[in-house]
C-alpha cells in the first residue's frame, strides 16, 4: 500500500480508523507531525512565509529584551552561571539582538549559557546560522523538561499561542468535547462525548447553545514547569503573546497563510494554527506553582517603559534622515494601539523573593482587548 501523500491523508485515515480527532490533537498533528507538520517542514517567517514576528520587524525588540534580561540578572545579584532560555526562538533573531545589546554590560555574557527550546529541524538550522558567531555557548532542547537546573531567565515571544488548545462546545444543555471529523469530502468540526463538568469553570457551566470554551493543558504544563523551577531557584520568565486578560467563552483558534487568515481545517500541515493566550489562567497557574506574577502589561507599555522611544530616536539619528522613516514605522508597528501595541500582552513570573522585573514596577490601568 503506498504511503499517504499529505497530512490530510494521514488524518483522514486516522479518523476512519479511530473516529473524530480532538481539536487539541488536530492542532498538535498539524503543527508538529514529524513528517508533515507545519513547523517541521518549513521556515514560515518573513515576507515569503506566512507571518512576521516582532523580532523580525525591528532590532529594537530583541535589544530591549536583552537589556531587560541584564537588569533581572543584576536583581538576582549577578550569579556567575545563568541559563538564558528562549522558547520558540524563530530564526534566532531575538536572541542575537539581545546578546548584542547585553554585550556592553561587564560580566553578563561570561555568566550566560544560551538554551533554545525548538522542535523544528528547519528553524534549528536557521538559528545555528544566525547564532554561529555569538560568544556564549548555545544548546538546543526539544522541550522545557530538558532544560538544566540553575538560575535562569526565560524569554518567550509568540510561543504559547502555538501550543494546542482543547475545546468544548455547549449543546442541548451539556458541554461536549469538540473534535474534527471527515464528512461530505471535507474536514468538519463535530461535538463528541459529554465533558466532565469539573473541566469547565463554574461561571461558564451554563451557557448559550453553541458556546465554545477553550483550555490549554500544554500551556499549563509549560507554565507549571517554569514557575516551579523559578520558585525553587532564582530567575524570571517573560511571556509576550496575543491574548485576553479576562477568561471567557469563545473560539480563538485561527489559521494564517501568506499573511492572511485561512480555514483551520482546509489544509492541515500547510497553514499555521494558533489560539489566543488566556493570561488570567496563566497567572493563576504560575501562582499555584509558587511563583510571583507581574502584569500583564500591553506590549506598548512594556517597551515604552524599557525605552523604545529613546532607542528609536538614537537609531534614526544614526542612519540619517533618508531612512529615519523606517525606524518610525517599526516603532509604530510594535507599539501603536491599532497595530501590535495593545493586542499583544506581556506577563512576567519570578522567584517570589525577587523585586518587580523591569517595566512591571508600577501597575497601570489596562482594559482587556
Amino acid at each position: 500500500m503506498p504511503s499517504p501523500e499529505t497530512l490530510g491523508d494521514v488524518l483522514r485515515a486516522r479518523i476512519e480508523k479511530d473516529g473524530p480527532i480532538s481539536v487539541e490533537d488536530w492542532m498538535a498533528a498539524c503543527l508538529g507531525d514529524p513528517q508533515y507538520g507545519y513547523y517541521m517542514t518549513r521556515d514560515p517567517l518573513g515576507r515569503r512565509g506566512d507571518f512576521t514576528t516582532a523580532p523580525e520587524i525591528s532590532q529594537m525588540f530583541g535589544e530591549l529584551l536583552g537589556f531587560w534580561a541584564v537588569v533581572v540578572w543584576q536583581q538576582m545579584h549577578m550569579p556567575k552561571r545563568l541559563n538564558l532560555v528562549e522558547l520558540g526562538p524563530g530564526r534566532g533573531t531575538l536572541m542575537a539582538d539581545a546578546l548584542r545589546a547585553a554585550a556592553g554590560v561587564p560580566g553578563f555574557l561570561d555568566a550566560v549559557q544560551v538554551h533554545l527550546v525548538e522542535t523544528s529541524p528547519v528553524l534549528q538550522s536557521r538559528q545555528r546560522e544566525t547564532l554561529q558567531s555569538v560568544r556564549p555557548t548555545v544548546m538546543w532542547h526539544a522541550d522545557v523538561d530538558a532544560l538544566p537546573d540553575g538560575p535562569m531567565i526565560v524569554l518567550a515571544n509568540e510561543f504559547l499561542d502555538a501550543l494546542p488548545v482543547r475545546q468544548y462546545v455547549h449543546q442541548q444543555g451539556t458541554w461536549h468535547h469538540r473534535a474534527v471529523t471527515w464528512a461530505d469530502g471535507a474536514f468538519k468540526f463535530v461535538a463528541t462525548g459529554s465533558a466532565d463538568p469539573d473541566r469547565i469553570p463554574a461561571p461558564f457551566r451554563t451557557a448559550a447553545e453553541g458556546a465554545i470554551y477553550e483550555d490549554s493543558p500544554a500551556v499549563r504544563a509549560v507554565t507549571e514547569n517554569l514557575a516551579g523551577r523559578l520558585s525553587a531557584e532564582r530567575g524570571a520568565a517573560l511571556f509576550i503573546d496575543y491574548g485576553h486578560t479576562v477568561g471567557g467563552l469563545g473560539e480563538t483558534l485561527q489559521a494564517v497563510s501568506r499573511h492572511g487568515y485561512a480555514n483551520p481545517l482546509a489544509a492541515p500541515g500547510d497553514v499555521d494554527l494558533t489560539a489566543h493566550v488566556d493570561f488570567a489562567a496563566l497567572k493563576a497557574c504560575a501562582r499555584k506553582a509558587g511563583a510571583a506574577v507581574w502584569g500583564p502589561l500591553t506590549q506598548a507599555a512594556l517597551f515604552q517603559r524599557l525605552g523604545i522611544d529613546e532607542r528609536a530616536a538614537t537609531l534614526a539619528a544614526a542612519i540619517g534622515t533618508e531612512r529615519a522613516g523606517e525606524i518610525s514605522a517599526q516603532h509604530q508597528r510594535l507599539t501603536a494601539p491599532d497595530a501590535m501595541g495593545h493586542l499583544f500582552k506581556a506577563l512576567a513570573i519570578t522567584h517570589p523573593g525577587q523585586p518587580a522585573p523591569p517595566s512591571f514596577e508600577t501597575p497601570i490601568p489596562m482594559r482587556d482587548r
